[in-house]
């Protein structure tokens, strides 16, 4: 299993108040989420009127293509007009495990 996970990092010109950033915020989270197959929150800057933080998530078996997901939110995100992207970074993490389960009877083998 391969994660990939992006930080992009919004300047909200013309904001006055949270409940302005916010809007803009909740529609961006919107749009991407109905638009890529990804998790995304706000996860910086939420005390701030012009400035976010959006953490988003993504796993799969390909690392090139989880690369490429995240790298089309970002644009995505920044071709909205929205919210100015004043900084991106997309890391891809390789995440050892151990397949779990087995039969699905239960049985364990030779018994």
């Amino acid at each position: 299993m391969i994660v990939g996970v992006a930080v992009v990092e919004l300047h909200v010109h013309g904001s006055q108040s949270l409940k302005e950033k916010r809007g803009v915020v909740r529609s961006l989270v919107q749009r991407v989420r109905n638009r890529f197959p990804v998790s995304i929150a706000e996860v910086g800057g939420q005390d701030t009127w012009q400035r976010a933080v959006l953490g988003i998530a993504t796993v799969g078996g390909d690392a090139r293509k989880l690369r490429s997901v995240l790298e089309q939110v970002v644009e995505f995100v920044d071709g909205t007009g929205l919210a100015e992207v004043v900084g991106s970074d997309v890391e891809i993490v390789p995440f050892p495990h151990e397949e779990i389960g087995g039969d699905d009877d239960g049985d364990e083998e030779g018994e």
